[in-house]
C-alpha cells in the first residue's frame, strides 16, 4: 500500500500524518463543540481500567467543556471515526501530557506512540526541552509503553490509594 506522509506539529495543532489509499488519518486542534466526543471516547478508552482501580480513572472524571478550551487537545481521525486523541497542558519550563486515550476499536495500531511522537513535536514547536507525563501505576502497559519511548520515571507521588508515577523526558 502506498502512503503519502506530512508531519506537522504546531500550536494550531492542524496536520494530515498519514495518507493511504483506504482511509485518511488527520490530526486537528480539538474545538469547543468537540468536547462531548472527547469525554465519549475517553470514557471508551479507560473503561478497561475500572476493575483494576475499583474507580473511575481521573480521565473519566474531567470536565472536557472546560479543557478543550484551557489546554491543547488534538485528535486523530481515521476516515471519519474519532481514533485517539492528545490533551496537553503547557507550563513554564515543559510541556505535560495530562490525558492520550486510543478508542478501544484502534487501539494496538501505533495511534498512542503516534501521538506520543506527536506531543513532543509540540513541545519542540513551543520551545520547549522537556515534556512530561504521569500515569498509574497499576496501568502497567503504559509504564511499560512511556518507559520504551524514552520517558524516565521521575517520581512516585500517592493519589487516591494507589499511587501516580510521574515521568518525563528530553527532546
Amino acid at each position: 500500500m502506498r502512503h503519502e506522509a506530512v508531519r506537522l506539529a504546531s500550536p494550531r495543532g492542524l496536520a494530515i500524518i498519514r495518507r493511504d489509499m483506504t482511509e485518511s488519518e488527520t490530526l486537528r486542534r480539538a474545538t469547543p463543540d468537540d468536547a462531548g466526543a472527547i469525554s465519549a471516547l475517553t470514557h471508551q478508552a479507560y473503561a478497561k481500567w475500572l476493575p483494576v482501580l475499583g474507580r473511575e480513572p481521573k480521565p473519566m472524571t474531567a470536565d472536557y467543556d472546560h479543557a478543550v478550551r484551557a489546554h491543547l487537545i488534538d485528535l486523530l481521525f481515521v476516515g471519519d471515526r474519532l481514533a485517539a486523541l492528545v490533551e496537553t497542558i503547557p507550563a513554564v519550563d515543559h510541556l505535560l501530557i495530562e490525558n492520550l486515550a486510543v478508542a478501544p476499536d484502534f487501539q494496538g495500531r501505533g495511534y498512542g506512540r503516534r501521538l506520543a511522537r506527536h506531543a513532543e513535536e509540540l513541545a519542540r514547536s513551543l520551545g520547549y526541552g522537556e515534556i512530561r507525563l504521569y500515569t498509574n501505576k497499576l496501568f502497567a502497559e503504559n509504564v511499560a509503553l512511556y518507559r520504551r519511548l524514552g520517558y524516565g520515571v521521575d517520581r512516585e507521588e500517592p493519589f487516591k490509594g494507589g499511587f501516580l508515577v510521574h515521568m518525563s523526558k528530553r527532546i
